[in-house]
């Protein structure tokens, strides 16, 4: 499993279940990388996308605390438990956690890998990742040279667990 985000200097992802900035290369990234895959994801994430509807070309597993939740399309789930038991169903496609934050945190240490456009800017946010410059067990890989989108500097970072 890997994790796949965008984040600021703070390690921050979202401000009212909205992305912080819309950067149309790490778009294309998130895009190219998951399409074919599997996703996991929180309501409120599926909520935030075009119409509520779930990714195309994709399976999409939504964690919902609610039982009668309408995922138009994706398998919901109750659990952090039962989203793997069903990601565990797809063995042939690649698992990425797409957000939100409390996903994330769940999860996180479970990843193998985590894709991370790291945007040099600071954001007023109320969601975050877990800063893994800040977990022993995980460390950064690969950096790109830096991206720019209008007056907004960027970076696609690799980081592995060196648990897994």
């Amino acid at each position: 499993m890997k994790a796949i985000v965008a984040v600021d200097k703070n390690w921050a992802i979202g401000l009212h279940n909205k992305l912080l900035a819309s950067i149309p290369e790490d778009m294309k990234f998130f895009r190219t990388t998951t399409t074919g895959n599997l996703v996991i994801m929180g309501r409120k994430t599926l909520e935030s996308f075009p119409h509520g509807k779930p990714l195309p070309n994709r399976v999409n597993i939504v964690i919902s605390r609610n039982p009668n939740y309408d995922g138009q399309g994706a398998i919901v789930v109750s659990s952090i438990e039962e989203a793997l038991e069903e990601a565990a169903k797809y063995p042939d496609l690649e698992h990425y956690v797409i957000g939100g934050s409390s996903i994330y945190e769940a999860l996180i240490d479970q990843c193998k890998e985590a894709y991370v456009t790291y945007i040099d800017h600071e954001y007023q946010a109320d969601a975050y990742f877990p800063n893994l410059e800040k977990k022993d067990n995980w460390e950064e890989i690969s950096r790109s040279e830096e991206e720019t989108c209008f007056d907004l500097c960027y970076y696609f970072t690799r980081w592995k667990n060196k648990n897994k």
